[in-house]
């Protein structure tokens, strides 16, 4: 694939972007494009990801791994990623408010996620517990709950 200096118009014209959000960079994938704006990722589907909503980003020789906080998981395969990984992990952890790991007794731990959108408010709170950790155990939730209560007043946030 040939070098852009430009995301073609035609593509341009298909992301589903707010008004004020710009084009950053971008890669060919084999689906089209992934392209990043200042306010989101948008996949090679024309899927619009928010920055505040991507727990995890990672590139290997397969291309991009994208992780939601909701756990959705995408894959591109994206030839020659440009600029693209740097103003992804940037962007995303611009999001980031606070991010605590917290031993929960005797059962592992949880991380305590703040994220805001660019520019914006604080949004609220992502708990991510440990694997093997089942986050539907309420004893777990209200131990994970108070220490997030903990983190809160301690941080202000």
């Amino acid at each position: 694939m040939s070098f852009l200096r430009r995301l073609p118009s035609e593509v341009r014209k298909t992301l589903a972007t707010e008004p004020g959000e710009r084009v950053l960079t971008f890669a060919g994938s084999d689906g089209g494009y992934v392209v990043a704006t200042n306010l989101a990722l948008f996949l090679s589907d024309g899927t619009r990801v928010p920055y505040e909503t991507i727990d995890r980003a990672s590139w290997d020789e397969d291309g991009l791994r994208v992780v939601t906080t909701g756990g959705e998981r995408r894959h591109e395969r994206v030839g020659e990623p440009r600029l693209l990984p740097e103003t992804v992990r940037e962007r995303v952890n611009a999001t980031i408010v606070v991010n605590k790991r917290v031993e929960l007794p005797g059962r592992g731990g949880v991380r305590l996620v703040a994220r805001r959108r660019p520019g914006g408010e604080v949004l609220g709170w992502t708990l991510v517990f440990d694997d093997g950790l089942d986050p539907d155990d309420p004893g777990l939730r209200a131990q994970a709950e108070q220490a997030l209560e903990g983190v809160r007043r301690s941080m202000g946030v």
